[in-house]
């Protein structure tokens, strides 16, 4: 049985704190920095020109300069099955060093609240379902993203190490496949929804009669908006201290089947949605047990299809500033 954390009698994230969210021009990062600016915190952030995270002796350096209160640390290469499988060794390395140089430096800086943002993906292929945080290592991974997995599965331990030899109030938290604005709809790396998204877009402004999506469809997942995960993260920073990494979902999931029909529902695409079954599934089920979250008082709030309409629009606005 999964237990249920306690809530503290008082905030673990002071009021106006100043919280370093590493990532902030990502789709979780920058609707992290959103909701700790609305929460009334004070949000300093790096671009990549600036400050290369996986240099850890420049990383150390400016937050021993900058100490803040808190890091979040949603920087990260990330892509979908298509990037992972066929590019896993940056999607190992430079998630290492991301994960060692920011968590390394933060301790050395004397900050003493971080929250990692892990990944779903840390789960066995065949894990039960929901999942639980205990399926943790209790089984084979999902090989076409195993490289992805492995480094977030070293972020996760990294952080209980600090936290044991440091006492070091470091968290962590396992969302599911995250979506909204600021997603990347780039055909090569992005994730299964934006890439449906500009698949449907696209077969309607040629006129296509047919849209072909790889594999058979059935295979079934779990979607966040990503101003859900923000809040989420929001409420994990105030309320939650321990080792055990906290999954972060919707409670509910569907088919990839269902899902296109959806996507193409709001792109209004009306031709017909062939399979191609000679290309991989990737997990069947990966729905996450929330409990633990829930337990903490967060609930989602953004409907799937209310989610994806406000995605496609985003795109839509971004693709025509792009092209002006």
């Amino acid at each position: 049985m999964t237990s249920q954390p306690q809530l503290p009698e008082r905030s673990l994230l002071p009021r106006g704190a100043r919280v370093f969210v590493a990532g902030h021009r990502g789709l979780a990062g920058s609707a992290i920095a959103r909701a700790l600016t609305d929460e009334g915190h004070e949000v300093l952030t790096r671009t990549r020109d600036q400050l290369d995270l996986r240099d850890a002796d420049r990383t150390r350096a400016w937050l021993t300069a900058v100490r803040p209160d808190a890091v979040v640390l949603a920087a990260a290469r990330v892509g979908g099955i298509l990037a992972n499988d066929r590019m896993p060794v940056p999607f190992l390395e430079d998630n290492l060093l991301i994960q060692l140089s920011v968590v390394a430096g933060a301790h050395t800086a004397g900050v003493n609240r971080l929250l990692f943002l892990g990944s779903s993906c840390i789960y066995p292929r065949l894990a039960p379902q929901p999942i639980p945080e205990e399926a943790l290592l209790t089984g084979p991974l999902e090989p076409t993203n195993e490289a992805y997995a492995v480094a977030k599965i070293a972020g996760i331990t990294q952080i209980r190490a600090y936290r044991r030899q440091f006492g070091r109030s470091y968290i962590a938290a396992m969302p599911t496949n995250l979506y909204g604005p600021g997603d990347s709809f780039d055909p090569e790396t992005s994730h299964v929804l934006p890439a449906l998204v500009r698949r449907f877009h696209e077969a309607c402004e040629a006129g296509r009669d047919e849209v072909v999506l790889w594999g058979t469809g059935r295979p079934r997942r779990e979607f966040l908006h990503s101003s859900d995960l923000a809040r989420a993260c929001v409420t994990l920073l105030a309320a939650h201290d321990g080792d055990t990494p906290v999954n972060v979902g919707s409670g509910t999931d569907l088919t990839i089947a269902d899902l296109a029909a959806t996507v193409a529902r709001v792109t209004g695409f009306e031709g017909r949605i062939s399979w191609d079954t000679s290309k991989p599934d990737g997990t069947p089920r990966k729905l996450l047990d929330t409990a633990r979250l829930r337990a903490l008082g967060f609930a989602p709030r953004v409907p799937l299809a209310e989610g994806i309409a406000d995605t496609y629009r985003w795109w839509l606005a971004s693709e025509a500033r792009d092209g002006a």
